[in-house]
């Protein structure tokens, strides 16, 4: 992964490069040379000097105001989290609160997964490890059964696309997703190593994370090819967890009565948890528990 001091000036290039100048008022064509708005009509378009705007993207200037900031983020259309992720780029959110482990799970979130008994529930940290599940989840994933990170699942596993029909969709969303968790923790040494390897050794990967999208999961249609059990069709939802920022879960639901009910019941029966799994939930301390 190529060293870089200036990620705020990346992200601002990289998205002045998507917008379509018709959708602002200006003329497309005219002798463009590159996609997207030229540096004087961003800074036109956000009322800052064309200088000033220059010297954003070139590393120059790292002292932006919140006023400023906001301005550009309205010239370059940004999405709300893509918004929050530029301004923490420039120092000026304040990050989450890092006095709870990201890696343990909360004994009451451990119950709460058993509360979903037709549905796959699993917690996921911030670099989308696999921290806890309930059975029905562990029966859905066991094609990946020692690799219990999503990401490198997504880019590394085999079977990955043979499960995932729907595997450009997936990837190119947990990719933005994941740059949003490094957004809110720059210091995370899960992040860190997990994009380092997979630039190294993943084509695709590095492609969608020199995009620059940044975005959170939320709702989500997602098919899965069991190998046990065919087809199955979820409609998942993210939920942030308060006790331990970074953390997220994520419940996935079949229509009541579907084949994908029937397939997720039958799953969850037969299936035998792998004792040798790296998905095992990971506690929280006797401590921590009584916080």
């Amino acid at each position: 992964m190529p060293a870089s001091d200036n990620r705020l000036g990346e992200f601002l290039r990289a998205h002045r490069a998507r917008v379509d100048p018709g959708e602002v008022g200006l003329r497309r064509g005219g002798g463009r040379r590159v996609p997207g708005l030229r540096r004087e009509e961003i800074a036109v378009l956000a009322g800052v000097s064309v200088d000033y705007y220059a010297r954003l993207e070139q590393g120059r200037e790292r002292k932006p105001s919140p006023q400023l900031l906001d301005a550009i983020g309205r010239a370059l259309r940004l999405a709300p989290d893509a918004r929050g992720h530029l301004f923490r780029l420039a120092g000026l959110s304040p990050r989450p609160a890092t006095d709870r482990p990201r890696d343990s799970v909360h004994p009451e979130l451990m119950r709460l997964l058993d509360a979903f008994p037709t549905a796959a529930a699993y917690v996921l940290s911030p670099a989308f490890d696999v921290l806890a599940t309930n059975s029905v989840a562990a029966a859905l994933l066991s094609p990946f059964a020692g690799t219990p990170n999503m990401v490198r699942v997504l880019f590394q596993h085999p079977q990955a696309r043979a499960v995932f029909p729907d595997w450009p969709f997936l990837a190119e969303n947990t990719v933005h997703a994941l740059r949003l968790n490094a957004g809110h923790f720059p210091d995370d040494p899960g992040i860190k190593a997990l994009v380092a390897d997979l630039w190294r050794n993943s084509p695709e990967f590095g492609s969608l994370w020199a995009d620059q999208t940044v975005r959170g999961l939320t709702r989500m249609f997602k098919i899965v090819h069991h190998p046990n059990a065919g087809r199955i069709e979820l409609t998942y939802q993210t939920f942030d967890v308060a006790d331990a920022p970074g953390q997220q879960l994520l419940v996935g639901t079949p229509q009541p009565g579907s084949r994908s009910a029937e397939a997720l019941t039958y799953l969850a029966a037969v299936h035998t948890p792998d004792p040798a799994s790296t998905t095992e939930i990971i506690p929280w301390s006797a401590d921590e528990a009584d916080a």
